[in-house]
């Protein structure tokens, strides 16, 4: 079976080589791609690209950033809350560097990036004259972060190489990718004969082994669903299945919304743990499985069914049987055959809606005001909005504090657990969709690493509400070494007054101090098109750790 790449331009002719610059020929092959968006920051050894965007700006919109960090991170969220490639641009050397902590989150989280970068000029290639942005071996440290990475040494080359880097990019596990084309290459001009999208195949699914995961679920009592990022197309299998199975399907981070928590199968990490204890069959479905092996405490011999076209990710849950699909072809397959054959099962919806009923109030009267917040926010975010989590108390506590009611809704960093990625990854949601709310939370500290790129939103009208908890700390590092060394060092923040910066870029901004006035101003700011910054002070000594629900046993 075969898979576009979601981003491929139906129009698209093979005509006669045309004469291009590698420049022009990279753009022309980004629009033969259905590209819409890219986000970037010019400098010497990518003006030739520029100008190639700038001809092409009726069709891409370039967004231009503040920091190359920003512009990779912009990437992910246009790509992890539309499915679409995100696509950014920047210089060599220090700025592939930059960028690079939004390539490995897009490595981490299986979102499907493309940066564009140059390199030195290709006389002075690999003879460590110390020429301008030159890296010993740029190629091979980009290698270790994306899934591929090329040079492209001529014009006739850049369309076979960005159709590559694309399929690449969506072909098995989806990640980052990137095409570096030398400073004196990207001007240089050529014949450069049209390339057709490349299609992804994925692999056929193994009825034979379908058969045997169809018979571990037979002789299962309570089987319990892990879903995560890579079943976020399936979800309407995985409601068919969970619902034939009578079995709860839990999220952590990137699988929230596959199922909805307001439907009584939908469970999020905190509630989904009083589970764990009687589950004798776990259904682990396009997930890295952290709750596993990580969070949960270890149950040697359950049996487990592994679900990723990934084959690497089987080892990671010791499946019992392992299906190497795509998980919505696989989970498909599974319903075909429980629909020929049904499994006998008990009703378990009123069971499961009482537990999460339980568990909810047990986490209202402890996790304060972190809870409040949230559900004040949940209120005054539309049901089709955007949520953006961030390294912070406040996001963690998102992770089973804020449901949302389908799949991209809600962005995460996944493991790769990096502070400040947060509000600029919104902004790059916020392009993807003009015309949806998004909403981003941060801390004090995490957020003071992209704050300048407050410029960006109110430059480009992304009208981003971002919530700032600013406890004058990076609060979970203070937390820590308070409970550890009884000590600090290092944690402690001097902020500036973040409403009036904030209204110096040009935004809106606000303080809070109630849930009831966040709720209130969230509405308010719904709906513009000017970027709205709202501080809710949040003393340290008022806040309690969302970790007895993350690491249920240490936590305690």
């Amino acid at each position: 079976m075969t898979l576009t790449t979601g981003v491929t331009d139906p129009d698209v002719t093979l005509d006669q080589p045309l004469r291009h610059t590698a420049g022009e020929a990279l753009v022309d092959g980004l629009l033969d791609h259905g590209v819409d968006t890219v986000f970037g920051i010019p400098g010497v050894q990518t003006y030739e690209l520029f100008e190639a965007l700038g001809q092409a700006s009726d069709r891409i919109e370039l967004i231009g950033a503040r920091h190359e960090q920003a512009c990779a991170y912009m990437a992910l969220g246009y790509a992890q809350s539309t499915g679409r490639l995100g696509v950014c641009t920047v210089v060599p050397g220090p700025g592939v560097l930059n960028a690079s902590s939004g390539l490995l989150t897009a490595r981490g989280t299986s979102t499907p990036v493309l940066c564009l970068t140059s390199e030195i000029p290709t006389a002075f290639m690999g003879k460590d004259f110390g020429h301008l942005h030159e890296m010993p071996d740029q190629l091979a440290t980009l290698r270790t972060i994306v899934k591929s990475a090329t040079n492209v040494l001529h014009p006739a080359d850049a369309k076979p190489a960005l159709a590559q880097a694309i399929h690449d990019a969506f072909a098995g596990r989806p990640g980052p990718t990137a095409v570096a084309t030398p400073w004196d290459v990207l001007t240089q001009d050529a014949p450069v004969t049209p390339v057709a999208p490349i299609s992804v195949r994925r692999p056929d699914v193994d009825l034979a082994v379908v058969d045997d995961a169809i018979a571990l679920i037979r002789s299962a009592r309570n089987p319990l669903i892990l879903v995560g990022g890579g079943a976020r197309h399936a979800s309407t299998e995985i409601r068919t299945l969970a619902a034939a199975l009578q079995a709860p399907v839990v999220t952590n981070r990137s699988g929230k919304g596959i199922v909805a928590e307001d439907s009584p199968f939908g469970f999020n990490c905190a509630d989904g743990y009083d589970l764990w204890a009687d589950t004798d069959l776990i259904i682990t479905i396009g997930t890295r499985a952290e709750l596993l092996w990580f969070r949960w405490p270890a149950k040697p011999g359950v049996a487990a069914i592994s679900i990723d076209i990934d084959p690497t990710a089987h080892a990671r849950v010791h499946s019992t049987v392992a299906i190497t699909a795509d998980s919505r072809d696989a989970v498909d397959a599974l319903v075909r055959q429980l629909t020929v054959a049904p499994v006998e099962t008990v009703c378990r919806e009123s069971e499961f809606t009482r537990i999460k009923r339980e568990k909810q109030t047990e986490m209202d009267a402890w996790l304060q005001p972190h809870r409040d917040h949230l559900a004040a926010i949940r209120r005054a975010l539309p049901r089709d909005g955007f949520f953006v989590d961030e390294v912070s108390q406040i996001g963690f506590s998102s992770y089973f504090s804020f449901p949302v009611d389908e799949p991209r809704q809600f962005i995460t960093c996944g493991h790769q657990g990096n502070l400040g990625y947060g509000f600029p990854t919104a902004l790059g949601v916020k392009a993807a969709h003009r015309d949806s709310d998004v909403v981003s939370v941060t801390g004090d500290g995490g957020f003071q690493f992209g704050i300048q790129e407050l410029a960006t939103a109110v430059q480009h009208r992304l009208g981003v509400v971002v919530v700032v908890f600013d406890n004058g700390a990076y609060g979970n590092v203070k937390a820590d070494q308070t409970l550890t060394y009884d000590n600090t060092v290092g944690s402690t923040l001097h902020n500036p007054d973040f409403v009036a910066l904030a209204r110096a870029y040009g935004a809106h901004a606000d303080s809070v101090t109630t849930s009831d006035g966040l709720e209130r101003a969230v509405r308010d700011a719904i709906g513009r098109d000017l970027p709205t910054v709202l501080v809710v002070p949040m003393p340290l000594s008022t806040e309690v750790s969302p970790w007895r629900y993350l690491t249920p046993e240490a936590g305690r």
